[in-house]
This record gives structure tokens, sequence and C-alpha cells, in this order.
């Protein structure tokens, strides 16, 4: 699904999703990621499975209010996860990718400061 143009590059924002992949700043994506305006991380974790409190300090560095994740199933450590953010007054928002992508395109034009973990 075609989103919308792209004004600015380093807003990062979804161009595309789909079955596998997407497309952010005309680059097709089909590992898990990491995205925030002005900033883009492809390989920053192999699964959702490797998705545990010990692997958010890439996620924490950009000290993000909201943290989106975009995935087809609930990451196994949810739990732990919310519990890890929760102590640092960090919203986390789990859902499937393509609400992700939508989501976190609205936050970032809105200049909030958003994470996205998204899992094609």
């Amino acid at each position: 699904m075609k989103l919308h143009e792209q004004p600015l590059a380093s807003m990062n924002l979804v161009a595309r999703y789909g079955p596998g992949e997407i497309v952010i700043n005309n680059r097709r994506l089909v590992a898990p990621l990491l995205v925030a305006p002005g900033h883009l991380r492809e390989d920053w974790l192999g699964d959702l499975a490797q998705l545990m409190p010990a692997a958010l300090g890439p996620v924490l560095e950009l000290q993000p209010r909201i943290v989106l994740l975009g995935s087809a199933q609930p990451p196994p450590h949810a739990r732990a996860l919310r519990a890890a953010f929760a102590e640092r007054q960090i919203a986390l928002e789990v859902m499937q990718l393509g609400a992700a992508c939508r989501t976190y395109n609205v936050l970032a034009q809105e200049d909030r400061a958003v994470v996205a973990l998204l899992f094609p």
C-alpha cells in the first residue's frame, strides 16, 4: 500500500509497506528496522524474539516519548518491554505493521519524539 509522497528525506517516512517489506527513502527494507525522524537503523535486531529489555539501548539513545512496535504478531516479551518503557516514562504501543507505519508517519510529521520498531 502506497501511503504518500515524502517531502523531506530526513523525516524517514514510510512510503510503502507490504508483506515482507517496508520502503523508506526509496529503499526497500526486508529486515527488522528502527526508524525515527532523522534516524534509520536496519541492523539493530535479528527478529522479534530477540526484542527484550536488554536490546533496547539503540531505542533509548533516541530519547523517544512514544515507541511504536509494528509486527504481524505480538512480541513474546511484551510484558517485560512494557515495564522497561514505563519505568522510563515512555509509551509503548504494540500494533499491526500497517497501523504502526501509518501512526509513525503522522506522529513524525507532528514533530513528536517517536521511534518505530518495524518487523516486516
